[in-house]
């Protein structure tokens, strides 16, 4: 990752705590459009360092991760990034090594598990149907 590339991330980084910190005298109306934009050039340069660190079939997994929970693809951004910035990462990240991140992040959570306790009642319509 080149130090521009983080440079970029970090600018727009700086511009947003600057936005939620101190900028309360502007209306309601453009302070929310000029948010929208910083919202937008914050994701446009998380998509481009994610170009940068990915292989595209990782980022074509990384898609469908999102279609189905968009919220674990953040995670997995978050973490790809961070690992990026840290120096953690030497080459663009493979869909071996997604997968195993991805199993690394799983093993992390408690997983969660729905049990469906059912009962039988003594009225129970299935009981007409020995009749």
């Amino acid at each position: 990752m080149d130090d521009a590339e983080l440079e970029q991330i970090r600018a727009a980084r700086l511009e947003q705590l600057k936005a939620q910190g101190g900028g309360g005298g502007s209306a309601g109306g453009p302070s929310g459009n000029q948010q929208e934009q910083q919202r937008q050039q914050q994701n446009d340069a998380r998509q481009h360092v994610l170009s940068q660190i990915l292989h595209p079939e990782a980022a074509d997994r990384l898609g469908r991760i999102r279609l189905v929970k968009e919220s674990r693809a953040n995670d997995i951004e978050d973490r790809l990034i961070t690992l990026a910035q840290s120096g953690q990462l030497r080459q663009k990240v493979t869909e071996a090594q997604l997968k195993d991140l991805l199993n690394a992040m799983s093993e992390n959570k408690e997983e969660e598990k729905i049990v469906v306790s059912r009962r039988k009642a003594w009225d129970d319509d299935d009981d007409l149907l020995d009749l």
